[in-house]
């Protein structure tokens, strides 16, 4: 049997303008009977897609990664306990699948959350090494165990109960090209530079860079770079040599080279914010 249990798991997926990557993101959840799509107002044939495959279409304006989970979680009425988590541009394999239903039918009330590797692909192939595989991101959760928080240009997550970890990876691979990948960095440095700025009062947890979780961790250390001098080059030292991004090639090259121009970016913007407040 290739299907998880269609009673068990609702999916929820958040899109802004996604045409390039819906239809093969729904494709890979034909076992789900459960899919909600959250909109930021999309102008392309988001909308359209969604009406074509059935699923049930919700539009939000966006106000933070973290903001438009909790609205969905609030306001979708999802028909199950536990969710997963998806952007348009990622793609759940079988077996993850088969495991997801596993989890959320034998589910332990101490479990509030699991993580989940993510593996990244860009020029159709999997960048291993050069985007610091395996990185663990929290996304199957239950629906009353968890809140959001914007973090950045991203968010974080307040977890009643443990965080465990999942067998088997999620897919992830952007199809828009290069441009809108530098244009979508452009957006996400201001918003990083602003947080950082904003946490730079704050004492940087050292002590989770040793005991932490993998989460924690992670955390911990783009805390320590937003301290550093030359944080462009030293990412790309750290992705291209220490975690052998040069294993992959040319293409681990130029997309270490891509992260460290985005860290470049977050520290200019800061010294830009400072100036200008100052």
């Amino acid at each position: 049997m290739n299907q998880c249990e269609p009673s068990s798991v609702t999916v929820m997926i958040f899109t802004l303008n996604e045409e390039v990557h819906l239809s093969s993101c729904l494709a890979a959840l034909d076992w789900c009977d459960d899919i909600i799509v959250v909109d930021s107002f999309s102008t392309d044939r988001t909308e359209a897609i969604c009406r074509e495959h059935g699923v049930r279409f919700f539009q939000h304006r966006f106000e933070g990664f973290g903001f438009q989970r909790n609205w969905a979680l609030d306001h979708t009425d999802p028909r199950y306990s536990w969710i997963l988590i998806l952007d348009a541009d990622e793609r759940v394999p079988v077996e993850l699948a088969r495991e997801l239903g596993e989890k959320a039918a034998n589910s332990l009330s101490e479990v509030g959350a699991y993580q989940v590797r993510r593996r990244f692909y860009l020029w159709g192939r999997w960048l291993k090494h050069s985007s610091l595989y395996p990185t663990w991101v929290v996304r199957f959760i239950h629906r009353d165990r968890v809140r959001y928080l914007n973090r950045g240009h991203a968010e974080t997550q307040q977890v009643l109960g443990e965080v465990r970890n999942l067998e088997h990876d999620l897919i992830d691979e952007n199809l828009k090209g290069i441009d809108e990948w530098f244009e979508r960095q452009n957006r996400y440095s201001r918003k990083d530079a602003l947080y950082e700025l904003e946490q730079a009062r704050s004492a940087p947890p050292w002590r989770k860079l040793i005991v932490g979780n993998a989460l924690e961790r992670r955390a911990a250390l783009k805390a320590l770079a937003a301290r550093l001098p030359a944080r462009g080059l030293l990412y790309f030292l750290y992705a291209f040599i220490w975690r052998r991004g040069f294993l992959d090639g040319r293409d681990g090259f130029l997309f270490c080279r891509m992260r460290g121009m985005y860290q470049t970016m977050v520290a200019v913007k800061k010294y830009d914010l400072r100036q200008n407040r100052a």
